[in-house]
């Protein structure tokens, strides 16, 4: 019994070693990871917006940097950041030896590059990538173009919309209309239907509608209170409808600056010939065209080729540059074209993105830091943080000029209340009128001893039968 006893208490005390050795294994790792990482690394990078920038202090920042310094503190390691020396990237040169950021790592110059360093098959070789930080591919980088001349043939009609400037001219007529029949009906227009002439017939109230409408003065002006409503009503619709066509307009000048050009596909470079196009020489970009089997990407790359001294640049700001001041068209990666569009309005990135890649940090073949820094970045993807930096360091300041939904005609709908205010004007001016019209049949019915309705219909009568009156009295006149 004792010796079962003392069995199974053996047992028990070699169970807990096991799980407490398992519960610390992971500790274990993290501090062997830590101690495997030198005390002080050397790290170069080069000089590329947003990744890494030149302060007028003279101090490197930008997205690589703050990733470097998020890396170093989970890490626990201090790191001593320079420029690269030749301002290169990394390639072969003809002597089959590495130069740039690629050279300084496989030359122990530096023991790390963090940099937008696109990791591919012939680097890979030479040396060692981390998981990469930031995807990224190949797109086209264009300038907003000017609208065609075309386009502006009849531009000014743009800034309201095909149902807004129908709705304009249903509304012209009908005030027009209106402000003729408060001329007939209005005693104050038209006293005497049998020897006077009416100032407000079908062409002076189109005349008088149209003049209000581009806010000029126009006789004759109205007298009665009820074409004074209608006037009033009218000038207030025009004088409101000409500050949106004013708005509308400038916002529809300014959006015709910067077309999207035509360009949406790498096979669209293709199709023209006013756009030339090209990329960094030795790049990662260059080496995509020239090493595919696809016939537009191949095509791409013999047509770069074949002029490589004038459509190859030398570097990423230099394309830009040449983008924004000839017609030229910059192939290289979308996230740092992403950036030039935040920070330069008069640009574009075409939507097509090809050759899907990544970013990652380098070391030499040996380098015992890759795994933890991998895993490094693998829990700042986790938690949000390269979210968070790529929110900092591509944040457009172009929001405010370029909205996604780009620029609309005005709508009715926006002008509706203008319209129904116009309404009401016109119903009220035509029922002042009526008012008018009636009083003034009351007080004659009274004169002559008849009944209103009678005074009425034979006011209505020479309002609106006066014309053929007329004609027959000029007959008969000598």
């Amino acid at each position: 019994m004792k010796k079962s006893l003392a069995l199974l208490f053996t047992l028990v005390i070699l169970w807990m070693e096991d799980a407490g050795a398992e519960r610390s294994d992971g500790f274990h790792l993290k501090g062997r990871t830590k101690r495997q990482i030198p005390k002080t690394v050397t790290v170069t990078t080069i000089l590329e917006q947003p990744f890494a920038m030149m302060t007028d202090s003279g101090v490197l920042e930008g997205y690589c940097v703050d990733l470097l310094s998020e890396l170093s503190e989970a890490l626990e390691f201090n790191y001593t950041l320079h420029v690269v020396k030749d301002g290169r990237y990394g390639a072969k040169d003809q002597n089959g030896d590495w130069n740039g950021m690629v050279g300084e790592v496989i030359r122990k110059e530096a023991d790390l590059a963090v940099a937008p360093l696109t990791i591919t098959a012939l680097r890979e070789n030479v040396i060692s990538f981390t998981k990469p930080f930031l995807q990224t591919g190949i797109g086209i980088l264009l300038k907003k173009e000017s609208s065609s001349e075309g386009s502006y043939l009849f531009g000014f009609l743009n800034p309201f919309s095909k149902e807004l400037w129908v709705g304009i001219i249903i509304s012209y007529v009908i005030t027009s209309l209106c402000l003729y029949l408060v001329g007939r009906l209005s005693p104050c227009e038209w006293a005497e239907p049998s020897n006077e002439q009416n100032q407000y017939t079908l062409l002076n109230s189109l005349w008088f509608g149209m003049g209000v409408l581009t806010l000029q003065g126009v006789e004759p002006q109205p007298k009665s209170v009820s074409a004074r409503i209608i006037a009033v009503i009218w000038w207030i619709f025009s004088i409101t409808l000409l500050a949106a066509y004013i708005a509308s307009f400038a916002s529809y000048v300014n959006n015709t600056k910067g077309q999207t050009p035509n360009i949406q596909t790498f096979h669209d470079l293709l199709k023209q010939d006013k756009v030339e196009f090209g990329t960094m020489a030795n790049s990662s970009t260059f080496n995509f065209f020239k090493n595919s089997k696809n016939p537009t990407f191949r095509m791409i790359y013999e047509y770069m080729d074949k002029r490589k001294d004038r459509v190859l640049v030398k570097s990423f700001s230099e394309g830009v540059q040449r983008v924004r001041t000839s017609n030229y068209a910059f192939l290289g990666e979308s996230s740092s074209q992403d950036f030039s569009v935040a920070k330069h309005c008069d640009l574009v990135r075409a939507p097509e993105i090809i050759g899907g890649r990544g970013y990652g940090i380098a070391a030499s073949l040996d380098s015992p830091l890759i795994r933890p820094l991998t895993i490094a970045i693998l829990e700042q993807f986790e938690s949000g943080n390269l979210e968070y930096l790529r929110q900092k360091w591509w944040e457009t300041t172009c929001a405010a000029k370029q909205v996604q939904g780009g620029w609309v005609p005005v709508q009715p709908h926006t002008l509706g209340g203008i319209f129904l205010i116009l309404g009401i004007g016109l119903a009220l001016g035509l029922i002042v009128s009526f008012i008018e019209l009636v009083c003034k049949s009351k007080c004659k019915a009274g004169q002559q001893q008849k009944s209103c309705c009678s005074s009425f219909s034979e006011e209505l009568g020479q309002r609106f039968g006066r014309t053929e009156n007329q004609e027959s009295l000029e007959k008969v006149q000598p």
